[in-house]
C-alpha cells in the first residue's frame, strides 16, 4: 500500500477505512467476530488507517476497532471524534453538540480506553459547535497533545474560518469531510486554504454513500434502521436522476477496465497528494476492491475529462436531512 503524508507529518496508508458502518447507520450491527476479521485483513492488504468516533454505536464501535487493532497497534494511526452528548435517559440517541473543555476532557478518557490505547493519533471535533470558540476547543485538544493523550488534532465539516482560527491555536493536521464526485463543494474554497495551511483532507462517504459503487439503484431497498431512508438524495425520484453520473463513472470505468468504485476513488487520489480517503466497508471483496483503486493511474487528461463532463451533470437531492445539515459548516 502507497503510503500518503496529512498535515504536521502524520503518514498514513494512501487509502484508510471507515468503521462506522460495522456498527450504525447502515442497517443493523453487523457480526462483531466478522467485522474484526474484517479490520485485519484490511491491515493484512496495507491499510493503516482507521476511523471511528464515540458516537458511533454509540460508543461500540470505538471498542470493536481497539480489539481488532490490539495485536498491531503500534503498526496503525487510529482515528476517532468528540463533541456529542447522549440525549438526557438515553444512551442510545447522542442528538446534542458539547465541545466544552471539560467535556473533551472527560470523554477523551473514555474513548483511550474503549480503543486500549495511551494515546489517540488523531482526535476530530466532530462538528463544529457554535456555542464554543473553536480557540477554546483547539486549546483543549492542545492541552491534551502536552499531556500525551492526543497526537494529532482534527477537525470535520468545518468552514474556512474555523479552520484558521483553530488552526492558530493548535496545527490541524486533517480536515474530514464529505467529498466526492457527488459533493464537490469542498473544492471552492475548503481545498485552497488547506493546502495554504498545510492540513490533509480525509474525505469520508468517497463513493456517495455506496451510490457511486453502482450497487444501488431505483428498486433499491434499504433496511429500515438505514440512515439512507432520511436522506432526500436517496428518495427513488432523485436516485433515477442521479443515475446520470453513475453512468459516466461507468463509462470512465469501462475504458480503464476497472469498476465504478474504483474510479471514484482514483480520481480523489488523483486530485492532491495530501487525500486520503475513508470507504466503508462491511465486505471482504469490497474491501479488496477498493484497495484496488490505489493502483489506478488517471492522467491529469483523465481528471479533467472526468470533472468537466460531471460538472454539467445536477445532482439531485440535499446530502442530508434538514436536521443534518444546518450542522455543516458552508
Amino acid at each position: 500500500m502507497k503510503r500518503r503524508v496529512l498535515g504536521q507529518g502524520l503518514e498514513v496508508s494512501a487509502l484508510g477505512l471507515g468503521c462506522m458502518g460495522m456498527s450504525w447507520s447502515y442497517g443493523q450491527p453487523k457480526d462483531k467476530g466478522e467485522m474484526i476479521a474484517l479490520i485485519r485483513a484490511a491491515y493484512e492488504r496495507g491499510v493503516t488507517f482507521f476511523d471511528t468516533a464515540e458516537v458511533y454505536g454509540p460508543l461500540v464501535n470505538e471498542e470493536l476497532l481497539g480489539e481488532a487493532v490490539e495485536p498491531f497497534r503500534d503498526n496503525v494511526v487510529l482515528a476517532t471524534k468528540f463533541g456529542w452528548k447522549a440525549a438526557p435517559g438515553d444512551g442510545s440517541r447522542w442528538t446534542a453538540l458539547d465541545s466544552r473543555p471539560e467535556h473533551i476532557r472527560t470523554v477523551v478518557e473514555g474513548s483511550l480506553r474503549r480503543l486500549r490505547v495511551e494515546a489517540i493519533d488523531l482526535y476530530y471535533q466532530h462538528r463544529v459547535d457554535p456555542e464554543v470558540p473553536i480557540e477554546d476547543v483547539a486549546g483543549a485538544v492542545r492541552d491534551l497533545i502536552q499531556a500525551g493523550k492526543v497526537k494529532y488534532f482534527g477537525l470535520s465539516e468545518a468552514g474556512v474560518e474555523t479552520i484558521r482560527r483553530a488552526h492558530a491555536v493548535q496545527p490541524v493536521s486533517a480536515l474530514q469531510s464529505e467529498y466526492s464526485l457527488w459533493w464537490r463543494h469542498p473544492e471552492e474554497a475548503i481545498l485552497p486554504v488547506l493546502e495554504e495551511l498545510g492540513i490533509g483532507l480525509v474525505p469520508f462517504s468517497p463513493l456517495g454513500k455506496g451510490f457511486l459503487t453502482g450497487a444501488i439503484d431505483v428498486n433499491t431497498k434499504f433496511d429500515s434502521s438505514d440512515f439512507r431512508n432520511t436522506v432526500p438524495r436517496f428518495t427513488t425520484e432523485n436516485r433515477k436522476s442521479n443515475e446520470a453520473l453513475l453512468d459516466l463513472i461507468k463509462r470512465f470505468a469501462v475504458e480503464k477496465g476497472v469498476t465504478p468504485a474504483q474510479i471514484a476513488l482514483a480520481w480523489l487520489l488523483a486530485r492532491k497528494p495530501w487525500i486520503v480517503p475513508i470507504p466503508g466497508t462491511t465486505r471482504l471483496d469490497r474491501l479488496e476492491e477498493n484497495i484496488g483503486s490505489v493502483t489506478v493511474e488517471l492522467s491529469a487528461d483523465d481528471v479533467r475529462m472526468i470533472e468537466d463532463a460531471s460538472a454539467l451533470i445536477k445532482i439531485q437531492g440535499a446530502r442530508y436531512p434538514d436536521s443534518q445539515e444546518k450542522l455543516v459548516e458552508k
